[in-house]
């Protein structure tokens, strides 16, 4: 399994320039926001040795976020830094060298569609007495997703920028909690992890079947 998995990696270092993690805003020496995209075998303390990579080097992880992707079996981590485009794709390579790692991509903010969650808990008696807080909650698409007696709770999704303008909207009104999700992200020139998966399997058509066996 391990030398099918390294050879699979020398294929993805080859191709790496060719990968979507390429774009707009790329050479200038200045410091942007990347969003990282790794996919991975669900292993116990991949997370930790990851989040060592990013330590190691002092880069601050803005958001980290772990799901299931479109392949069964795979995991996807998506992580938000800021930083120089020349360390974070030596940073995307150090990343692929865990065993467990298949492939990882960098983008701008450009090259992707994404979003955040939050949750807003604010007074049930402030939002039924000032119409004018019903109408703003209702301008940023915030909709109720638990209502009591004492407190009612708000979710909306969009950009951070939005998120957070709502925070300072709500903070006069009494706001008593808020939470912000991770970044979940698409990138937009991906075909999906499955047409990886297919050229890892004309090089090596063992490989996502001995990959299977182990998850």
């Amino acid at each position: 399994m391990k030398d099918a998995v390294n050879k699979a990696k020398s294929i993805q270092e080859t191709k790496l320039p060719d990968s979507p993690s390429t774009g707009g805003g790329r050479g200038e020496a200045v410091k942007q926001e990347y969003t990282v995209t790794v996919y991975t075998e669900n292993h116990i303390g991949l997370l930790n040795r990851i989040a060592i990579i990013f330590s190691r080097r002092k880069i601050n992880i803005d958001s980290l976020n772990t799901s299931p992707s479109e392949v069964e079996g795979i995991h996807r981590f998506t992580i938000v830094i800021n930083e120089m485009e020349d360390v974070v794709r030596k940073l995307v390579r150090q990343i692929e060298k865990q065993v467990e790692v298949l492939k990882a991509y960098y983008n701008t903010i450009d090259e992707i569609v994404w979003q955040e969650l939050a949750l807003y808990k604010v007074p049930t008696d402030e939002i039924a007495e000032k119409v004018k807080v019903e109408r703003l909650l209702r301008e940023f698409g915030a909709r109720a997703v638990v209502i009591r007696k004492d407190y009612t709770v708000f979710e909306t999704t969009g950009h951070r920028e939005e998120t957070d303008r709502l925070v300072q909207v709500l903070e006069p009104y009494g706001l008593i909690e808020f939470v912000r999700s991770a970044r979940v992200a698409i990138i937009k020139a991906s075909n999906g992890f499955h047409e990886k998966l297919k050229e890892f399997e004309k090089t090596d058509p063992g490989l996502y079947g001995d990959r299977k066996s182990v998850v």
